[in-house]
């Protein structure tokens, strides 16, 4: 890694195009990660292998993704020829909450808990041994949450007093038209689910597929209101 000035790269990376951002990415930092799980990641990887072959990948396998999705995973490995990395809960901590509370507590008392265990913990983890991240964020995915971020950030959910984490948005300013022109014109993997009606996509029991013209998050948690429609990776994008 090399020395840099968040606020100077913050106007650097400025609605650059999502390859100038990843190449600037990984020429900053050697110890650096995509978080793979939707179309829009496979997108990245598809852009950052050309730049370099042995990047870091890594999936959350939280245990309650839908079938197709594992079928997904392993297709973006073969096409690629690269190692994803399957981050899982701990057994312990899950087994205790799913005898407590059962496995649909989520219906009843909201996603966080489930979600912090299934997948914040075990991201937490890995990002520990990390300097940078690259997500697959964008803003319009999220009206009430996405909307205020940069396309590089000092990631405040998961730096720690001894662990400064930067985190990377290349396609923050893409729309889904751009990212499923990308998957088409270059043949990208993408996730079965997505002719099936999917956009956003999951755990299977807090996804579903949406109506013409409803938005992409809304078949995600929809048992719930949009401002808290992020699982605790994004924490940071949550207003106070």
């Amino acid at each position: 890694m090399t020395t840099f000035d968040i606020k100077q790269l913050q106007t650097e990376l400025d609605r650059k195009n999502p390859r100038v951002i990843l190449k600037k990415a990984l020429e900053l930092f050697d110890n650096i990660a995509i978080s793979f799980s939707g179309a829009e990641d496979v997108v990245l990887i598809d852009m950052a292998v050309a730049i370099r072959k042995d990047i870091q990948i890594f999936s959350l396998d939280t245990g309650r993704l839908h079938p197709e999705t594992y079928r997904f995973i392993e297709k973006v490995r073969k096409h690629y020829q690269i190692d994803i990395e399957l981050l899982t809960p701990d057994r312990d901590v899950l087994d205790a909450f799913v005898k407590r509370k059962g496995l649909f507590s989520f219906y009843e008392d909201g996603h966080q808990e489930c979600c912090g265990i299934r997948k914040v913990e075990p991201l937490k983890r890995k990002l520990a041994h990390v300097d940078a991240w690259i997500t697959g964020q964008r803003k319009d995915q999220s009206l009430d949450t996405r909307q205020d971020i940069p396309e590089v950030q000092i990631d405040t959910a998961f730096s720690t007093e001894g662990h400064q984490l930067v985190k990377f948005n290349p396609l923050l300013n893409w729309s889904s038209a751009q990212v499923w022109d990308h998957i088409e014109a270059y043949q990208v993997p993408f996730n079965e689910l997505h002719e099936k009606g999917y956009i956003s996509i999951g755990c299977e029991p807090c996804t579903r597929a949406v109506l013409p013209n409803q938005h992409e998050r809304a078949g995600r948690w929809w048992w719930e209101e949009g401002a808290k429609k992020e699982c605790g990776l994004h924490a940071g994008n949550l207003k106070k």
